[in-house]
């Protein structure tokens, strides 16, 4: 995905320096090609500006003859759209269902509310509650006026409502300090429930964007302020809590201690499914039953064998289709990730690439299953 987005950023940079040059065919082909490697919002804005103006310039070039002019008018719109100068989401189509959406969005009273949810809701039903509005209200597919700020909302909603600790306060305090008064202004409510991970970041993780960098941003009523400075905020608040959130937390810290000194008095596990030299796990072995290969240190046929071996055996057969378990999942969800920003970018070439990935720890699992059921 990285390599793909690079290569959209040059394609990107290769047609604007065509637009300067009055080259629209050669910059409309790197636009195409640079959406289908990666698509943005910059890309497809330059290709909209590039689209009204040609159509703009072909009225003028006939009424008037100046073709020169009409270039100059199209590199110079093209140009204001690189420094961000372009036509806003407002300038762009979008429908009335679009609109009253995002003036739903902007009424809501709670984060519940936002989502379409209950306050039982589980995980799961917020996941598939963000999944669905990601998609409808996202910068790039939504041009209503204060979409934006919705998408946004919606992000915010969902980081503070999937943290267990987060939804457990806000729950309980959310509206008093939404309306401490209950005479403040409707859209200052949750200020003190911010999501630490902006709404780009949450979507590309939902979607198989991969994983948010360090310099996170934090969303507050509208307006983006750095992650760093948004924690010197919260700095005194946490010294003053600090005293209380230790006690509260001894009972957790005496467990964790008891815990690693039980597993240090263990020894450790006989068998490692790789080689690992480091505790002499190092001789290749496999199971009678699925012939799953581990490794063994020199003594290993010394101290088992019979029932002991068999025991030994199983418990490496149990572990393997536990990690082949986990690899199955991950392996689908990557995939699907990768299948919903085809469909929401429209991108066929990611969706065919995405639909031929293989998910092989998944037909291991087959195969085992096949094994030992028949």
């Amino acid at each position: 995905m990285d390599s793909n987005k690079d290569e959209a950023e040059r394609c990107i940079n290769i047609s604007i320096e065509a637009l300067r040059n009055n080259d629209q065919d050669k910059a409309r082909r790197f636009l195409e090609k640079a959406q289908r490697l990666f698509p943005t919002s910059k890309a497809q804005s330059l290709l909209d500006t590039m689209e009204q103006n040609g159509s703009s310039h072909s009225t003028e070039e006939n009424s008037n003859g100046d073709s020169d002019a009409g270039l100059r008018h199209r590199s110079q719109a093209a140009e204001a759209n690189i420094s961000g100068e372009g036509p806003s989401d407002s300038a762009k189509a979008y429908t009335s269902d679009q609109l009253d959406a995002v003036k739903r969005i902007k009424n809501c009273k709670n984060y519940y509310e936002i989502l379409g949810v209950s306050k039982e809701a589980a995980e799961d039903d917020l996941k598939k509650a963000y999944r669905k509005l990601a998609l409808k209200f996202h910068p790039d597919k939504n041009h209503a006026p204060g979409a934006t700020e919705a998408f946004k909302a919606i992000g915010n909603a969902y980081a503070v409502l999937s943290n267990a600790e987060k939804r457990k306060q806000y729950d309980l305090y959310g509206e008093e300090r939404a309306h401490p008064s209950r005479h403040g202004h409707a859209h200052h409510h949750h200020h003190h429930f911010e999501a630490d991970i902006s709404p780009e970041d949450l979507f590309n993780m939902f979607f198989g964007g991969g994983f948010p960098s360090s310099n996170v941003h934090v969303y507050s009523n509208g307006r983006m302020r750095n992650g760093h400075h948004h924690r010197a905020d919260r700095r005194e608040h946490q010294r003053e809590g600090g005293l209380a959130l230790f006690v509260q937390l001894m009972p957790l810290l005496i467990l964790i201690i008891v815990s690693t000194l039980s597993q240090m008095m263990v020894a450790d596990p006989p068998y490692s499914l790789s080689h690992r030299p480091s505790v002499g796990h190092v001789n290749r072995r496999q199971t009678d039953t699925l012939k799953v290969p581990y490794y063994v240190n020199d003594r290993f046929t010394e101290e088992y064998s019979g029932a002991n071996l068999k025991t030994v055996e199983r418990n490496v057969e149990d572990d393997y289709i536990s990690n082949l378990r986990n690899n199955c999942w991950k392996e689908k969800q990557h995939k699907e990730g990768l299948l919903y920003r085809a469909r929401y970018f429209g991108d066929s070439d990611l969706y065919q690439r995405a639909q031929k990935m293989g998910t092989p720890s998944c037909s291991k699992l087959s195969d085992i299953q096949v094994l030992l059921h028949g």
